[in-house]
């Protein structure tokens, strides 16, 4: 059979169709946190020390940036105030319509002629299960290999399935235990949440706004959707769950490695990494680990991706689209705000992926560019999208002081340990007048904002930025003894729903034509369900 075919109930045996999805190599999903021994990243492996899995990394063995000072804390507070030189400086006043369809309103946020919107939440998805630091604090000095990581180091949705039905019952369904718990807005799909509502979770990082909890609430209904097609395929009650798990994940895996990273980056880097391997990040198998220049710095691009606002859905506003500010502090307390925070239940609290993939049907909008501005909003968050719930509420401050935390090195000298060309104190004039050489020894996340500007126009990534956001992803699944890269690398994904979505069986670049508006397809959340 046809690794592109669609398995139907009755042409498989339980043994084959078994073997086919690997189901005795499933792990548990707090499996790699038992590990005893940390990446080993290329050149650097012989100073590295032995970290365990569980702990950040670190991916580069280099000074930190800047020696930390009161002046250097002060000149990173003033580069991430608002109204800073990282501040869209959006028209907030205008509203949230005004904001998406007058560009001059937003001219900090240029559109990007290909990415769609939807991929900005995607990665932040991404992030939340790879890394949730439980204990460093900001500004503070901290060693990463003693900072324990709270996701494992694996694009093993652990922030979907928790510890799975025994370890989280919580999370899954009573009456059957394969399938996760899913709960209803009033019209559409809702996290299930507690009596005072807050969202039952594998990561509550997946509750900080509407689209991504939408997001989380389309994997919960992938994987129920899976489990009645694993069922239906003959395998034994017993099997059904971790059968059903690795077929999700399989298909995740898939886009991240397919879709998500080669738009985030380009082609060539994924295809030159996974054909010869990562120079810096390469972990033995089961050793991964989370280096922190990828999670304080480089992957934090996706916060230059943030809209002021969306428009969340097409009807779900009486009738009328729903258009929100991404975050606006005018509604905190409110039961059903009108910007997207999460932490609510209301029936116009539903996320329309037209607007956010394309569907084919001229509803979806375009992705911001990569460049050193984030949007107006993002400089005073609420306090239920900061998992520490701690000031300051700027974004770009919170990174920006992440650096002093994990001691980075600036992405100059990432670069020449790269061997690649670096920007020149020309390119980051702007930091000069901050007094404190950020020009000429850049923090690594500023640096990677304006490298993917000034190299790629922001299309994409730059050479700094987009290796250590493409090594550390395509480490991971390699080093994952569980990843279809490393179980079954020819592996194609096989969920569609017949008649709608694109059928798996066409190809397209040598590769199965699989992306996200497939995956929403079996979801049951694309707009031919909704009968939008």
């Amino acid at each position: 059979m046809s690794s592109s075919t669609t398995l139907a109930p009755g042409r498989l045996s339980r043994r084959s169709f078994l073997t086919r999805l690997g189901v005795g190599a499933v792990a548990a999903s707090s499996g790699t946190l038992l590990g005893a021994t940390g990446a080993r990243a290329g050149t650097n492996a012989a100073a590295a020390p032995v970290i365990r899995t569980d702990r950040f990394s670190r991916m580069f063995r280099l000074p930190p940036f800047a020696e930390p000072t009161p002046r250097l804390h002060a000149a990173l507070v003033e580069l991430g105030k608002p109204g800073g030189l990282m501040d869209a400086k959006d028209t907030l006043g205008r509203g949230p319509v005004d904001l998406i369809v007058d560009l001059e309103l937003s001219a900090g946020n240029r559109n990007h002629p290909t990415s769609t919107a939807g991929s900005t939440f995607f990665g932040q998805f991404v992030d939340h299960d790879l890394s949730f630091d439980l204990s460093s604090r900001l500004a503070h000095s901290t060693k990463p290999e003693e900072t324990r990581n709270g996701r494992t180091a694996a694009l093993d949705l652990d922030s979907l399935y928790g510890l799975g039905p025994i370890g989280s019952p919580h999370l899954y369904e009573p009456a059957d235990s394969a399938k996760l718990r899913v709960e209803s807005g009033g019209l559409f799909e809702d996290l299930p949440r507690n009596g005072a509502g807050g969202a039952l979770l594998g990561d509550p990082r997946n509750d900080e706004h509407v689209i991504l909890a939408g997001l989380h609430a389309a994997f919960l209904l992938f994987h129920n959707n899976a489990v009645e097609h694993v069922r239906a395929n003959g395998a034994a009650e017993e099997d059904v769950f971790a059968a059903t798990r690795r077929l999700t994940t399989w298909h995740y895996q898939w886009l991240v490695l397919n879709e998500l990273l080669p738009g985030f980056v380009g082609r060539g880097p994924v295809a030159d990494i996974l054909a010869h391997g990562g120079r810096f990040y390469a972990p033995a198998p089961g050793e991964a680990t989370i280096p922190v220049e990828f999670q304080g710095a480089a992957y934090r691009f996706g916060h230059s991706l943030v809209r002021p606002s969306y428009r969340v859905n097409l009807a779900g506003d009486g009738g009328k689209p729903f258009f929100g500010l991404i975050f606006d502090p005018g509604q905190e307390g409110k039961s059903d705000p009108d910007d997207l925070r999460g932490g609510a239940r209301a029936p116009r609290r539903f996320v329309g992926w037209q607007t956010f993939f394309d569907f084919g049907d001229g509803h979806v909008k375009p992705n911001k560019r990569i460049d050193p501005m984030l949007s107006t909003p993002l400089f005073n968050l609420p306090m239920g999208a900061i998992a520490s719930r701690d000031a300051p509420s700027s974004l770009a401050q919170r990174t920006l002081l992440r650096h002093l935390t994990w001691e980075l090195p600036s992405g100059q000298r990432i670069a020449q340990a790269m061997g690649v060309p670096a920007l020149a104190p020309a390119d980051l004039a702007e930091l000069s007048d901050l007094g404190q050489g950020l020009e000429r020894s850049t923090p690594l996340f500023y640096y990677v904002l304006k490298e993917a500007e000034v190299v790629e126009d922001g299309l994409r990534l730059g050479p700094v930025g987009g290796r250590i956001v493409a090594e550390v992803l395509i480490g991971v699944l390699r080093s994952d003894p569980e990843s279809y890269l490393s179980v079954e690398p020819s592996w194609r994904p096989t969920l569609v729903t017949p008649g709608r979505g694109r059928p798996t069986g066409q190809k397209r670049g040598g590769r199965s034509d699989f992306g996200m508006t497939d995956f929403l397809t079996f979801a049951g959340v694309d707009p031919a369900s909704r009968g939008q």
